[in-house]
């Protein structure tokens, strides 16, 4: 990614208005469950802090639906960062308005101030799609965007996890900010040049490994896929599709009937293209869906009743084997119901081949979401080369779709 980075700039005396990614789980009592996200956003803070700026952070949290919603609220953010910086982190208690503008007015070089959830105001998420065809949501999302991008001298953008919205925050901001830095974080830089790099260049042998419930999400990724890497390993419910394109009965397994035909058809276009295409050999399926349900291993055709939770053991032989030898793996999705035992052996079985193959020198990219919290609940999250702070974006960006929220960014010299 030829765009400039925090890093890059003189922000001395600046105000700085940074988009981050504070979208953090939190609990029934309002606490942070993991802090992963706000601890990778750090050094582009530090960065910027260090400068001589000072810094107003902007994010979103959940899905508030355009409306507050103190459960949802970014004060337990706001404390966290304290503790991590060391410092008070001011918090506004909106991210427009009167109070947003009087904090702001009174930051010092090296204060830091937060403001509340973005996602508090329906103008934050109007699709840029809709505000063309609509005047008055336009000019709703083109205020909203204006009154935030008139607090600061410059923009940096670190929210890899919402790079494929067209978010007020993301887009419109720094569009209205034109002719003041607009730059890259160093985390969203890290994400590109990883993603990107990866597609350009891979050490071959390249293997691609897909799971997760649907296949519909990840159809324009395998097309895309298919001339660029060496095999594709298929797991999760979307094999099941997969399996229903081949004529298996599939029992009352998860199948996205309308996508069977796109299924075959990518499989065919797979031996055109010379990638070879791995689908389980068999199959853990249960009657039940839930933890330690009665459970059988079957290789062919699923009884009615019955239905497909985890890849079966010799498909965790299979996809291992592949892997063994592989020198580029990129991996997005379980290969089962990890969150239910005993449906989790096919996850941490792909899990513990990936982290073996970085150990011998391969590099690792997981592309966020369930693979992500697979690895972090193994333990394994520190032995994989890169691990992707946005499943949806990294997909996307697999797809070979461009984002305007980094089109937007200032190009390096």
């Amino acid at each position: 990614m030829a765009k400039m980075t925090v890093a890059d700039i003189d922000v001395t005396g600046m105000k700085i208005l940074m988009r981050c990614d504070f979208n953090v789980p939190l609990d029934e009592t309002g606490a942070i469950t993991s802090d992963d996200r706000i601890l990778k956003a750090l050094p582009s803070i530090r960065t910027v802090l260090k400068g001589g700026a000072s810094l107003i952070l902007m994010s979103h949290l959940g899905r508030p639906k355009g409306a507050r919603n103190v459960a949802m609220s970014l004060t337990p953010v706001a404390r966290r960062l304290s503790d991590l910086l060391g410092q008070e982190v001011v918090f506004a208690s909106d991210c427009v308005g009167p109070d947003v503008r009087e904090k702001t007015s009174a930051l010092q070089t090296g204060d830091v101030l937060l403001l509340e959830n973005l996602r508090f105001h329906p103008q934050e998420t109007i699709k840029d799609s809709d505000a063309a065809h609509d005047d008055q949501l336009r000019r709703a999302k083109d205020a909203f965007a204006r009154d935030i991008a008139a607090l600061a001298d410059g923009y940096v953008c670190e929210a890899f996890g919402t790079a494929h919205r067209d978010n007020a925050s993301m887009f419109t901001v720094p569009q209205m900010m034109a002719g003041k830095p607009r730059v890259a974080g160093l985390l969203l830089e890290k994400e590109i040049k990883f993603l990107s790099e990866i597609m350009a260049n891979p050490e071959r042998p390249f293997v691609a490994i897909l799971g997760g419930a649907k296949v519909s999400g990840k159809i324009r990724v395998i097309e895309n896929l298919l001339d660029k890497v060496d095999a594709i390993i298929i797991g999760g419910g979307m094999a099941y599709t997969f399996f229903k394109a081949q004529g298996r009965s599939i029992g009352k397994s998860l199948c996205e009937e309308a996508f069977v035909g796109q299924a075959n058809g990518l499989l065919e276009k797979a031996r055109e293209a010379g990638c070879e295409v791995l689908l389980p050999v068999d199959t853990v399926i249960a009657q039940d869906f839930k933890a330690h349900a009665e459970h059988r291993v079957v290789s062919g055709h699923f009884d009615a009743g019955w239905e497909g939770l985890d890849i079966g053991p010799e498909s965790r032989v299979l996809f291992a084997e592949k892997l063994q030898a592989a020198r580029t793996i990129l991996w997005n999705g379980p290969m089962g119901v990890f969150e239910l035992e005993p449906f989790d052996a096919g996850t941490k079985a792909v899990a513990q081949a990936v982290a073996r193959a970085t150990a011998r020198g391969a590099r690792t990219i997981v592309g966020g979401g369930d693979s992500a919290s697979a690895l972090k609940q193994m333990g394994l999250a520190d032995q994989v080369s890169h691990i992707s702070t946005g499943g949806g974006a990294s997909l996307e960006l697999l797809e070979g779709k461009r984002f305007k929220c980094l089109d937007i960014l200032d190009e390096k010299e």
